[in-house]
């Protein structure tokens, strides 16, 4: 574990001025965030080829992790979905998760309200996640790791044009939303083998939802270069696509050397 491990920190930074924790987990990887008292970021842990299974021993290892502050846990998996706040009820989360696939053992729910409760983004976290972590933190809050781009697009809504489609790439995996007359039309996680497949699923948004593929605007996030990603690449297929990045809600300390190596979009924006 210890040699997946890459550490990104203030100059001055001391664990003690740790205050709070954000933690990220995607399929293959973790992030941990830790915050001071004004919510700045003083550090970053970074762990690849990371297995969700080995968080209960990361937590007695992971020196971020050794004190009791409040935490926030973000889950990036495919066991999520979106429902109008007019409809939500609480105690039926079992029942809207169905259409994510197959109910988990001993699951528990959670949701997170966005665009002024208008929208809950609904999850679960498996049992077993959730004892290892509350053995830890005895503050502790569960998102979905969507929470953050939506929270980031409903704050740029009315900068949107009335087609939109926008993507956030992370790993082999995008976060892909669609925006009609600046109202969310829908919004997904896929799983992503070569950029080919980002033109897929935009595709069948458009077809979807009958956007102008002419006038509709494509918005990539989390670009690289390793990826051949380029806004040449995507003016090929359509008139009007750019590569941006978020603009920031989050502050760091001084330092922080290779910083933008991450490419992660929480650097820039986390839903709070």
């Amino acid at each position: 574990m210890e040699s997946n491990l890459k550490v990104f920190k203030s100059d001055r930074f001391d664990v003690e001025d740790t205050a709070s924790l954000s933690l990220f987990l995607y399929s293959d990887s973790l992030f941990i965030f830790a915050k001071d008292k004004n919510q700045s970021n003083i550090c970053i842990h970074e762990y690849m080829n990371f297995d969700w299974d080995s968080l209960e021993q990361l937590v007695i290892s992971d020196h971020l992790l050794k004190r009791d502050i409040p935490a926030k846990v973000y889950l990036h998996h495919s066991d999520f979905s979106l429902v109008p706040g007019v409809l939500y009820q609480p105690g039926k989360e079992a029942s809207y998760l169905a259409f994510a696939g197959e109910p988990k053992v001993n699951a528990s729910y959670f949701n997170t309200p966005l665009d002024s409760n208008n929208l809950q983004v609904l999850s679960c976290v498996e049992g077993k996640l959730k004892k290892a972590l509350e053995a830890r933190f005895s503050d502790l809050t569960f998102h979905h790791g969507s929470v953050s781009f939506l929270s980031y697009l409903f704050k740029e809504r009315f900068n949107l044009i009335g087609q939109e489609i926008l993507v956030s790439i992370f790993g082999n995996h995008i976060y892909a939303a669609a925006f009609s007359n600046q109202e969310l039309a829908a919004f997904n996680l896929f799983t992503i083998d070569t950029k080919d497949d980002i033109l897929k699923y935009v595709m069948i948004f458009i077809e979807q939802l009958k956007f102008d593929r002419n006038h509709v605007r494509i918005s990539l996030f989390g670009a690289t270069d390793k990826s051949g990603i380029s806004e040449n690449w995507g003016k090929e297929y359509f008139h009007n696509f750019r590569l941006l990045s978020s603009h920031a809600n989050q502050n760091f300390t001084h330092g922080f050397k290779h910083l933008k190596s991450v490419n992660l979009f929480e650097t820039n924006w986390q839903f709070d």
